[in-house]
């Protein structure tokens, strides 16, 4: 069978949990430097790991080697600590739950996330919606990974290629995401990119940054599949099941 790869960015294009993300933060900037967290750095579509150190720049603190993986461990406890208010205080994307369901029915797709969320996180966010359910987290790429997103989907892609044996490329792997920088990862990194506007950039920007599709949200599921079919491999057939 051909295989198929999607990747699915997770912030603004499956859910939004701004609010706890925030006093997760805000609770290991306090317990990594002792300090209340004045400002947190802006996500922007960027890997904690890249949020971790402006954050601490922008606080006045002058980042040490033991910072990262602090931050990193404190930052994961206290979201777990906080999972339980991820449904309450958070919102799923209109239809992403809809959409997942229909991309696990196209013949060999495999289905993981190109993610700046650091994995355990990545995995609470998911599994609050029930979000998490046709998601292979063992071959996504994540935000405490300090590379840059389009290498990032080029280690999923090996991931990928490890634990299914084949190889993953432009042509049989699409990234799924709400922003430039993930339109930029995917121009980059190699694989078709389909852009939902539901973040910060807008249509028209995600056009001039290079997206092959953009969609206005991932209401219609069939759109989304649509999509993805035109931009893999030729041929291969829609599950019905």
């Amino acid at each position: 069978m051909d295989r198929r790869l999607v990747l699915w960015n997770i912030d603004l294009t499956l859910v939004d949990v701004t609010i706890v993300t925030r006093d997760a933060y805000a609770e290991a900037f306090r317990q990594v430097t002792g300090r209340p967290l004045v400002k947190l750095a802006p996500a922007m579509g960027r890997p904690d790991s890249e949020i971790i150190f402006e954050t601490l720049a922008v606080n006045g603190i002058v980042a040490e080697d033991e910072h990262l993986p602090a931050f990193i461990a404190a930052l994961t406890t206290a979201f777990a600590a906080r999972r339980k208010r991820l449904d309450r205080e958070g919102r799923m994307m209109p239809g992403a739950k809809d959409a997942l369901k229909a991309v696990a029915r196209l013949d060999g797709v495999v289905q993981s996330v190109l993610t700046g969320t650091i994995k355990g996180n990545a995995v609470h966010k998911l599994a609050a919606f029930g979000l998490d359910k046709h998601v292979d987290f063992e071959i996504g790429g994540y935000g405490e990974e300090v590379y840059p997103k389009a290498t990032l989907l080029q280690v999923a892609q090996g991931r990928a290629k490890q634990k299914y044996g084949c190889a993953f490329t432009a042509a049989n792997t699409v990234l799924i995401g709400d922003s430039t920088r993930d339109v930029q990862a995917a121009r980059i990194g190699g694989a078709g990119m389909i852009a939902v506007a539901t973040g910060r950039s807008t249509p028209a920007e995600l056009t001039e940054a290079g997206a092959d599709i953009v969609l206005r949200d991932l209401a219609n599921p069939s759109e989304v599949v649509a999509a993805i079919a035109r931009l893999t491999a030729a041929g291969t057939q829609v599950g019905t099941g």
